[in-house]
């Protein structure tokens, strides 16, 4: 039954781990919606522009062919010059898109014309377009405001130049076709030149530009489609236009024309249906999302309560409060889990108290065994001198021996009670300007005797001149005098001490070297804590109470030491270099 329970919260659990893959869903099909739906649109919008085109195009071409026809009619039926002048009447009455049909003989005569008067149009010297054997002119607008080009054929008559046929057409009714054109409330079509001039736009705010022959290749969708001129695929493209309003823009060409039909709405618009659609799905998607995470969080928060429970309990028992218990009552396993863990605080209660019972009990026999080894070989001196010095047969030499021997013990007593009272309670330590070189000389040649009788040399190299810090004399003496002791006890007979001061980059070093046997480097990074040591005797005071001194004058201490090789302490102060610190160090 316990199992059960377990497995169903954790099954409810897995359900509401299903709102990943349900946002992942719902990304993918808010991403598939986007992109359908562009698509869809722009292809609307690019069928649109096509039949534009396409109609356009086919305005065009007809009339040119109309005027083609007549020119047929003209040349191979031999009419006389007042039936050709009544045929082109005739045919400007019957098709209203030409204003006026003149024709020319090859000398640029009039010899037929629709026009009551001189004719206005005239024989082109050079048209860029021609559809179908008719010469067509740029667009122009005329006096009214219209669209306005010029067709022209070239007659000929038994393959000899016969004149020409010139006729002046409207473009008014392409106008209306491109006024016939809206997609939405706000999407307009317009129609732009090859070299860029505006011919026709459906936005009545927009129509004056093409009065003003606007260029328009400045505009992001016709510069797309002059940089690949000879493309026939329509074009799509998304932009800003000159208002700030972001646009879609399709645009087909009309090949035969060289024009090009833009249609253009703004994306807010286009997109209207879409955004709906898709804030509808986000807001299904986060109702559902929301819907399952609350009950996953519900029932997550309920089968998460233990763990949370027993996670406080054990970071506290991690901060050393022992006595924390939990109260895990749900009747499955976590509750097993809370037993196991008091149990566990239980016993680590009493194995700390056994901890600190066997460390009191190790640290007692240490401090003795180290207090009976390091007093007894010089109390042992001082009764055996002292019993000598009471025999009557002892003379004067002998007896001074005797008192030199006290007296050295005694010192050594005496240093050895001071460690101790300075591991309990630093003396305090008075800096004042203190030359190196002279403090270090004096400790080496106090110490060259104890080498001497070690077998060691002591050797010692001083930096050239003053070497000056902010130091206490006698507390860096302890310092100097602990380190060069550990360095002859460390070496064999036969080896050497070498004592070393230097200057670099503005710091003071002393340097203690030795060719001992070397510290392993496991014990390496504990040498300098209390009761640490790597030697028969002592306590293992000496270098922590020499670190503590080094750092109380701003200074480092480091050691380096290959097992076989030797050991080096290196001791760093801070120089002194102004006027005052050298006199006084003086």
């Amino acid at each position: 039954m316990t199992i059960k329970h377990i497995s169903t919260r954790f099954a409810l659990l897995v359900a509401a781990a299903a709102v990943v893959p349900l946002l992942i869903y719902g990304l993918v099909s808010i991403l598939s919606l986007q992109r359908g739906t562009r698509e869809s649109i722009v292809n609307g919008n690019l069928n649109v522009a096509t039949r534009a085109a396409e109609e356009i195009r086919r305005y065009v071409s007809t009339n040119a062919e109309l005027l083609k026809a007549l020119a047929a009619d003209l040349q191979n039926t031999g009419l006389e010059k007042w039936q050709q002048d009544r045929v082109v009447k005739n045919y400007v009455l019957q098709f209203r898109e030409f204003r006026e049909i003149t024709l020319f003989d090859e000398a640029a005569a009039p010899m037929a014309s629709s026009r009551v008067g001189p004719p206005r149009v005239a024989i082109p010297r050079s048209a860029p377009l021609t559809l179908s054997g008719v010469a067509m002119s740029p667009i122009r607008v005329d006096d009214d405001l219209l669209p306005t080009t010029t067709f022209a054929i070239h007659l000929t008559h038994l393959n000899q130049p016969a004149g020409w046929l010139v006729g002046e057409f409207s473009l008014e009714e392409m106008w209306r076709m491109v006024d016939r054109i809206r997609i939405g409330d706000h999407g307009y079509a317009m129609v732009v030149a090859p070299s860029g001039e505006l011919l026709a736009h459906g936005d009545p705010d927009k129509k004056a530009l093409v009065a003003q022959t606007r260029n328009m290749l400045g505009h992001p969708l016709v510069h797309a489609v002059s940089a690949a001129p000879h493309a026939e695929a329509p074009v799509s493209l998304e932009y800003v236009d000159e208002d700030g309003r972001s646009e879609l823009g399709v645009a087909a060409r009309i090949a035969s024309l060289g024009w090009t039909v833009v249609v253009e709405q703004p994306t807010r618009e286009a997109y209207a249906n879409a955004t709906a659609l898709q804030r509808q799905l986000i807001v299904a998607i986060s109702i559902v999302l929301l819907g399952m995470i609350s009950i996953g969080y519900l029932f997550g928060r309920q089968f998460i309560r233990p763990i949370r429970t027993l996670q406080r309990a054990t970071q506290t028992v991690a901060a050393g409060q022992l006595d924390a218990r939990v109260d895990i009552r749900t009747g499955d396993e976590f509750s097993d889990l809370g037993d196991a863990f008091n149990t566990m605080a239980n016993r680590l209660v009493e194995l700390q108290e056994n901890v600190k019972r066997q460390e009191r009990q190790a640290m007692f026999g240490r401090i003795a065994a180290g207090l009976v080894h390091d007093l007894s070989h010089p109390i042992q001196n001082i009764g055996n001198s002292t019993r000598l010095m009471l025999r009557d047969d002892s003379d004067t030499e002998s007896r001074d021996m005797f008192r030199r021997t006290i007296e050295r013990e005694l010192a050594t007593l005496k240093r050895f009670m001071d460690d101790l009272r300075n591991l309990v309670k630093p003396k305090p330590i008075e800096r004042f300007a203190m030359e190196i070189n002279g403090s270090v000389a004096e400790i080496v040649e106090s110490m060259r005797g104890e080498g001497e009788r070690a077998g060691v040399n002591v050797e010692a190299t001083y930096a050239e001149g003053p070497l000056v810090i902010e130091g206490d004399k006698f507390a860096l003496g302890r310092v100097y005098r602990n380190l060069i002791t550990n360095a002859i006890q460390a070496t064999e007979r036969g080896g050497r001490v070498a004592i070393t001061t230097a200057r670099a980059n503005g710091r003071v070093e002393i340097r203690v070297s030795d060719t001992g046997s070397g510290i392993p480097p496991e014990r390496l990074s504990a040498i300098f804590e209390d009761f640490v040591t790597t030697k028969r005797r002592g306590l293992g005071l000496g270098l922590a109470i020499s670190k503590r001194i080094v750092e109380q004058l701003d200074g480092t201490i480091e050691v380096e030491s290959q097992v076989g090789r030797g050991t080096a302490f290196t001791l760093r102060f801070p120089a002194r270099d102004d006027r005052p610190a050298q006199a006084a160090a003086s």
